[in-house]
């Protein structure tokens, strides 16, 4: 495994891997699926396109021995916090540390642009993920956030909210 910085010729398997992770059947092979909550794209090119090209930000991937693309994350630096978004795995390859890799990356890069800490948003239900998130040391904030409304961000099956965490770096 070898982690990269993504650019603009990965958007298409980079836009393949988190919708498979997180919607639909294929996610479902995983722990991290959102597709029981929310129907549509997670992603799509002009989302990961706009990252890719934001210079506050990256998106950094994670490849196996032949340039596969197996995870990802995106980070984006909001004055002296590093916000940490779509945090993807492969379904199949869940539970094989790629993840927990994903974070040290983070780290070291919001170290790197002085950043004293970083923050995500994570629906509130998905209560096995911020488990997952506590034990890598991210802490609720208390600060819950509406869902965003619109199929850009999925077509909502229930009424969800966003619960904030953050890490000290």
């Amino acid at each position: 495994m070898e982690i990269k910085i993504a650019g603009a010729n990965d958007i298409p398997a980079l836009v393949q891997l988190i919708n498979s992770a997180y919607r639909g059947d294929s996610s479902k092979k995983g722990w991290t699926t959102e597709a029981d909550l929310l129907d549509g794209a997670r992603t799509d090119k002009i989302n990961l396109a706009d990252l890719i090209a934001d210079a506050k930000g990256v998106i950094v991937k994670c490849v196996d021995e032949t340039e596969q693309i197996i995870g990802c994350v995106n980070l984006q630096k909001h004055g002296e916090k590093l916000y940490l978004g779509m945090l993807t795995v492969s379904p199949k390859l869940q539970g094989a540390g790629i993840g927990k890799r994903l974070l040290g990356e983070a780290i070291t890069y919001a170290k790197k642009n002085d950043c004293s800490s970083i923050y995500m948003t994570v629906i509130s239900v998905r209560h096995e993920l911020i488990a997952w998130y506590e034990r890598h040391g991210y802490k609720k904030t208390g600060e819950m956030k509406p869902f965003p409304i619109g199929e850009k961000f999925g077509i909502q099956k229930q009424p969800l909210e966003l619960m904030v965490m953050e890490k000290k770096v």
